[in-house]
């Protein structure tokens, strides 16, 4: 690669992969399995940087959702562990409501099915449209919707409507 691409990569690391650290960990649940499904993805877009064209973004960010669906069909179950209850130690140290909230929601998202679970981040945690999320799962609009519907209902049987969004804006 010539010097100016490794550069255009480097600051492309530097400047989004905090947000794909993100996204990687609210589709895992798991800071280090987060960790390496995002150096995973972006040594896939380092060997293709130079053909890169458009939203490289959006390429690394399909490159997570597939390489995690991946790893779920070859697991044949989910590889997280799910608490019966929230540890301790988290709670004490932070008492605020929406700690706790957050915490809530997390665990419960990690109940849902692998799709259902990819269209909640992509709509909610990353604010994309159903056509949007629908292009980067490979599936039509229809089934975004559903798959949100069915998966925001799962979560307020889990935790209640308090913390749970009540609907996409776009």
């Amino acid at each position: 690669m010539r010097q100016s691409l490794e550069d255009e990569f480097t600051a492309f690391v530097a400047e989004r992969g905090q947000t794909l650290l993100r996204i990687a960990h609210a589709l895992t649940g798991n800071r280090e399995a987060a960790q390496d499904l995002v150096q995973g993805a972006l040594a896939k877009a380092y060997a293709r940087w130079p053909r890169i064209h458009g939203d490289a973004e959006a390429y690394v960010r399909k490159i997570i959702y597939n390489d995690r669906a991946s790893a779920w069909r070859r697991a044949g179950t989910r590889n997280e562990v799910i608490v019966a209850e929230v540890p301790d130690r988290a709670v004490e140290r932070h008492h605020d409501q929406d700690v706790t909230d957050r915490i809530t929601v997390q665990k419960a998202l990690l109940t849902l099915p692998t799709r259902q679970r990819a269209v909640l981040v992509m709509r909610y945690l990353e604010d994309r449209s159903v056509e949007e999320t629908a292009e980067v799962l490979g599936c039509r609009p229809g089934t975004v919707a559903s798959q949100a519907s069915r998966a925001l209902s799962k979560l307020r049987q889990l935790v209640g409507d308090r913390t749970v969004p009540m609907g996409g804006t776009r």
